[in-house]
């Protein structure tokens, strides 16, 4: 392949069949393997009833969801930090005025703390079992506060699963910002080459991969790839797919 060919791909996101999984391995062996846990292990949809009882519309959920995204976002540009929980409140109190809906600070609060109560996909816990039983380290990162990714996980049940919680407040930046996914893979004293991120939204896996980190994407409905960067090797409907493409690709040591 051609430099110019690389530098088209580069742009365009078309990759080689079957996706890439990143540069080249410092190390050889399994890598050790990082999942968000918003909407990629945990279902956002027992809120949908909740905020649309709130707020008066059917697609409340998915517009607080959006704002809170693009919060952080500003965040992370601004140099702004503020706790993903309190970005939180703010785009439910931007959801409210959009939609013209008088809500106090405590119903606010009480509505956004609904996603410390998330259950997991039907599929996550037989995947990330499959995965631990293949051998591989399991982590998360994710925007989330500390306390509420422990609460979140110990609510699901998910947390002895885990070797490690890593969220994005050691940095002080939220995901898809480079310095989130270095962050972990400086904790574990590996190269970002060594960490495979797994998620169901296609901006945090452009971002770990331009970060240097594989990736893996979990197709949750309504979620694409981001279209102008590389396809990563794993692609699938749901984790227990997704698990065993990495079970096959990731080889042992």
């Amino acid at each position: 392949m051609t430099l110019a060919t690389k530098m088209a791909d580069a742009q365009t996101g078309s990759t080689p069949a079957g996706g890439t999984d990143g540069p080249a391995r410092k190390t050889k062996g399994r890598r050790i393997l990082m999942f968000d846990v918003n909407e990629t292990l945990l279902d956002l949809a027992p809120l949908k009833e909740p905020f649309e009882k709130a707020f008066g519309r059917p697609d409340a959920l998915k517009t607080w969801f959006s704002t809170l995204l693009q919060y952080a976002s500003v965040a992370t540009l601004t140099g702004g930090y503020q706790p993903f929980g309190r970005l939180g409140v703010a785009a439910a109190e931007t959801t409210a005025k959009q939609y013209g809906v008088s809500l106090d600070a405590d119903a606010i609060k009480g509505l956004v703390s609904r996603i410390r109560t998330l259950p997991p996909h039907p599929d996550v816990k037989a995947g990330l079992e499959s995965l631990k039983a293949a051998g591989f380290r399991l982590v998360t990162l994710t925007n989330s506060s500390p306390d509420a990714a422990e609460a979140q996980l110990q609510h699901a049940e998910l947390r002895p699963l885990f070797e490690k919680v890593y969220t994005v407040e050691a940095v002080k930046v939220f995901k898809p910002h480079p310095a989130t996914y270095r962050s972990v893979a400086e904790d574990l004293g590996v190269a970002t080459s060594d960490l495979r991120l797994i998620a169901a939204h296609g901006w945090d896996i452009a971002g770990a991969q331009a970060a240097g980190c594989a990736g893996a994407f979990i197709a949750r409905p309504g979620q694409e790839l981001y279209p102008l960067a590389p396809r990563p090797d794993v692609v699938g409907p749901d984790l227990g797919d997704v698990a065993a493409q990495i079970i096959k690709v990731e080889r042992p040591a």
